[in-house]
């Protein structure tokens, strides 16, 4: 990975080639939302916010479509829509479940209930993964593209020392071992194309609300920071990258 400033917000994807398009996954969400108006600013043809809640669009080029990554049907449905035009360089996909207002966090695996395990993996990583599926070729077969999905370091199993968050912590490892999958089939059918899981850190966002008590001074971040930080991670991305695991400074998170 090579080293890319902390540049203006209308600087940050010089790496990847115009005339093309952008796709956020998950759009109305916190960090999607954010991710969406950073990326209008960045020279793009198009910058498609796809979410369940389709929005109107938040800023120029951004184009508001209709997804439900708990369904393929839906998913398949947005791919086809985005057949047509310019190359796409840049899939981001922001979606995740952590807790609704059914079921929190697990404590103990004395909580752990099988419906609830699987929606965390439909949500967490099956969705992601059949995205991938659908949206993958319409990556372009040279020049660097980029596939991208947010993660989270309690998917890390090296790193788990706490323990918790059974479903959550599972779900986001399964995301990880699929994006290193996908990585490896994806180099030999499109070189230049690069598939990352991003640990965005805790950010303000619905997700991190309940949780945000324990956080340490500083590391709260802005869901515009936060996003702003990780298209400064993709822009350093070479294809020597391709299937790892990056947190929002740049390092790499064991698996």
């Amino acid at each position: 990975m090579t080293q890319s400033s902390f540049a203006e917000s209308d600087d940050l994807l010089r790496s990847l080639d115009r005339p093309s398009r952008a796709l956020v996954v998950g759009a109305s969400g916190g960090i999607g939302s954010a991710f969406t108006q950073l990326l209008a600013l960045q020279g793009f043809e198009s910058v498609h916010a796809l979410s369940r809640r389709m929005g109107t669009g938040e800023g120029p080029g951004v184009r508001p479509g209709r997804i439900d990554i708990e369904h393929e049907s839906s998913i398949a449905a947005a791919a086809q829509s985005l057949a047509e035009g310019a190359p796409v360089r840049l899939i981001v996909v922001a979606t995740g479940l952590l807790h609704d207002s059914d079921f929190q966090p697990e404590k103990t695996y004395r909580s752990l209930d099988p419906e609830k395990l699987a929606r965390s993996f439909r949500v967490n990583a099956i969705g992601p993964a059949l995205v991938a599926k659908h949206m993958l070729p319409l990556l372009p077969k040279n020049g660097k593209s980029v596939f991208a999905v947010v993660s989270a370091r309690v998917g890390s199993i090296e790193d788990n020392r706490l323990g918790g968050w059974y479903g959550y912590r599972a779900s986001k490892a399964a995301l990880n071992q699929f994006m290193r999958t996908l990585s490896i089939e994806l180099r030999r059918q499109k070189p230049d194309a690069i598939c990352v899981a991003l640990h965005p850190g805790t950010v303000d966002t619905a997700l991190s609300e309940p949780f945000q008590a324990g956080v340490e001074e500083g590391k709260l971040f802005a869901p515009h920071d936060a996003a702003q930080r990780l298209l400064a991670v993709i822009e350093g991305l070479t294809s020597a990258d391709t299937g790892q695991f990056f947190a929002w400074d740049g390092r790499t998170i064991p698996f």
